[in-house]
């Protein structure tokens, strides 16, 4: 059954990126407690689990983080090495101010997510800490490191 969708992009689109996880229940705590991304939605199919997770506050722009878990007899890249992001790949998650950042390298500190502490880095990095999630995927976190406004200011 093919589903047809009402709203289409009027342009090419980056929509999101995949990770395949372990345990999908697990991967979706884990970013729905330690990052700003809200389940959008799930479900499950003959091949598996999926999630969707983003940010709600942009419906006419959305970019989601797509979650699947195979399951083991139904898995299209059984055959194929679970590759995760890092060391240096990585998502990207900008806070709005130094103090945001600092909790949220205290709480992946007590989650025992941390791989490397809060630190100053050259311009135009600015502040960042890096953690991972369940699967072993490397995010960034960051202040002042002006990817948000910059874009704002080049796509005005």
């Amino acid at each position: 059954m093919e589903t047809t969708y009402n709203i289409h992009p009027t342009e090419a689109r980056w929509t999101h990126v995949a990770l395949r996880v372990k345990d999908i229940n697990a991967t979706i705590e884990w970013y729905t407690e330690n990052t700003p991304l809200s389940l959008v939605t799930r479900r499950e199919d003959e091949t598996g689990y999926a999630a969707w997770l983003g940010h709600t506050d942009n419906p006419h722009s959305p970019f989601l983080l797509v979650l699947s878990q195979f399951f083991p007899d139904k898995d299209p890249f059984a055959d194929a090495p679970n590759t995760v992001l890092g060391p240096f790949a990585h998502l990207g998650i900008e806070l709005p101010d130094l103090e945001s950042l600092k909790e949220a390298a205290e709480k992946m500190q007590a989650a025992g997510s941390l791989v490397m502490p809060i630190q100053e880095m050259p311009p135009p990095i600015g502040w960042i800490f890096m953690a991972k999630d369940p699967d072993g995927n490397t995010l960034e976190f960051s202040f002042d490191q002006g990817v948000y406004a910059t874009f704002q200011e080049l796509a005005e």
